[in-house]
């Protein structure tokens, strides 16, 4: 008797199991168009098929770019991940990211952001901008909101400019040598110091090519964020245990010596009469500040922090892409120059232009129209990230897709895939997949709409340190351009003639082979 109720109650068991399993992986969000699903893997069975396809480190948007056109590139597409990721939709077009972004009767804040974002703790805190909602987030970004003008980003020129040196020093080194270098770390490294010096005014030792002999923060830093390039870099915790253990770990010796370093600078900023103070970003927020309470320094070493990684990771990969697409594009390196000549004469030593811009960078920032449009259009193709919204089941947030159909996204990771918004064919026609800095000179980017070009997203919660990072890549361009010529080295190298000359393509550009690609 007792079995029999057993194997019923497991029998009924299992039914419920296997209805509840066939709902939500295929009625819950049946009216939205997606690939085929799989009753136990749902997308991640096509996910993998995908990522067999090409090569099997490239970044997971061009996965999800090649599965949206399989599917027939729909207003939205939904890419179900469960148990691993809540299921996520896709947002391919800028009209539906646009009215994800913006505030509405619902968010009066911007739609709030997805609960992925917690995985990334260690390196950024609890209270990260990133992370913070409601009040909490607007009176964070209104404490920090002045050290990030355009105004301020002025003030704080002279701190970064006084970081580019050891920079120099290495590529004249290499330069002189002919010795094949990555410039990854060489940027990285100066993007961190750059950062530091902005944010605290302090020195992190980061240009140090023998790691041992870099600050101990950015040691820290570096070895929590190679617990972070690899394909454990989203799994849940559960997933990865120990690497979820040592970067907790590593987080908050981080985040002990990062404290130590904000009580030094407020310390400093209360000492020093009100014309000697720094002009850090930090200093600047500690204004009307009377006292450090445990709470406010447990929320600026969050956020100091959270701008060490967003910038670093935010700059390290543009100023790449910027020197590498100049160094294949004759015209536009040449056009970048003669700009420069004609801004601050003919002499290149970088020496000499950093000693102009320390002296009246507002004068010479401005004129520098050719290399923002280069900036502009290596974000474009080569966009950092994009961005991670979610709203609770039961809210009722509603877009509209260009096609009138609607959709309610509510339980849904929204993301919004800049790497596929930002080289669509309807706004950017033949060329939306070339590099064409010119697209955005002389009135000719009148017809592209502002919502199509989001590198730092758009509304409220746009990035708060966009200044700095157009700033910092305007000035080491200006900076370098003219002393040093890039050549690529192994993958995306130039293709040359039997004379040893680049080929060039009917874009203007030199042939390479294969084509360089973002990692995930």
């Amino acid at each position: 008797m007792f079995k029999s109720i057993l194997f019923a109650a497991a029998a009924l068991l299992a039914s419920y199991l296997y209805s509840r399993l066939r709902y939500i992986r295929f009625k819950q969000y049946a009216y939205i168009p997606q690939l085929p699903s799989n009753l136990l893997l749902g997308h991640l069975k096509v996910f993998g098929e995908f990522l067999q396809r090409g090569r099997p480190d490239r970044h997971p948007d061009a996965i999800f770019e090649e599965m949206w056109i399989a599917k027939g590139r729909p207003p939205v597409m939904l890419v179900d991940m469960r148990p691993i990721a809540p299921p996520m939709l896709l947002v391919p077009t800028h009209e539906i990211a646009e009215q994800v972004s913006r505030p509405t009767r619902l968010h009066p804040l911007s739609t709030t952001k997805s609960p992925t974002w917690t995985h990334m703790i260690p390196i950024i805190g609890k209270s990260s901008l990133l992370g913070r909602e409601g009040l909490d987030w607007k009176e964070l970004r209104r404490r920090y909101n002045p050290g990030f003008t355009s105004q301020h980003m002025l003030e704080v020129l002279p701190l970064i400019l006084d970081r580019i040196d050891p920079f120099l020093g290495y590529l004249d080194q290499f330069a002189a040598s002919g010795e094949t270098f990555s410039l990854e770390t060489l940027i990285s490294n100066l993007t961190f110091d750059v950062i530091g010096a902005a944010i605290m005014d302090v020195d992190f030792k980061a240009q140090y090519l023998d790691r041992s002999q870099q600050g101990e923060i950015i040691r820290l830093f570096w070895e929590l964020l190679q617990t972070y390039n690899d394909d454990k870099n989203n799994l849940p915790w559960w997933a990865v245990p120990a690497t979820t253990y040592r970067r907790r770990q590593l987080g908050k010796r981080i985040d002990a010596l990062v404290k130590g370093e904000i009580q030094k600078n407020y310390k400093e900023s209360k000492e020093k009469a009100a014309g000697n103070q720094s002009r850090s970003i930090l200093s600047l927020s500690f204004q009307d500040t009377n006292v450090l309470t445990p709470q406010l320094l447990s929320e600026t070493s969050d956020q100091v922090r959270t701008f060490l990684f967003a910038g670093h990771d935010t700059n390290t990969g543009v100023l790449q892409w910027v020197i590498y697409e100049l160094s294949r594009t004759p015209r536009a390196l040449q056009a970048v120059r003669d700009e420069l000549d004609t801004v601050f004469g003919p002499d290149p030593d970088p020496r000499s232009v950093s000693t102009r811009l320390t002296q009246d960078g507002a004068e010479y920032i401005p004129r520098l129209t050719y290399i923002s449009a280069v900036i502009k259009e290596t974000l474009r193709l080569h966009p950092p990230a994009g961005t991670a919204r979610m709203t609770a089941p039961g809210t009722g947030f509603v877009v509209r897709a260009p096609t009138g159909e609607e959709f309610c996204l509510d339980g849904l990771i929204l993301y919004s895939c800049h790497a596929i918004i930002q080289r669509d064919p309807a706004i950017y026609g033949e060329t939306a997949d070339d590099w064409v800095p010119e697209r955005w000179l002389d009135g000719k980017s009148n017809d592209i709409p502002a919502s199509a070009w989001r590198p730092f997203e758009r509304g409220p919660r746009n990035c708060i340190g966009q200044e700095l990072a157009n700033l910092e890549s305007r000035v080491i361009l200006a900076i370098i351009a003219r002393r040093y010529d890039f050549s690529k080295i192994g993958l995306g190298e130039s293709v040359r003639d039997e004379e040893g000359r680049p080929v060039v393509n009917e874009n203007g550009q030199y042939e390479v082979k294969p084509e360089l690609y973002n990692v995930g």
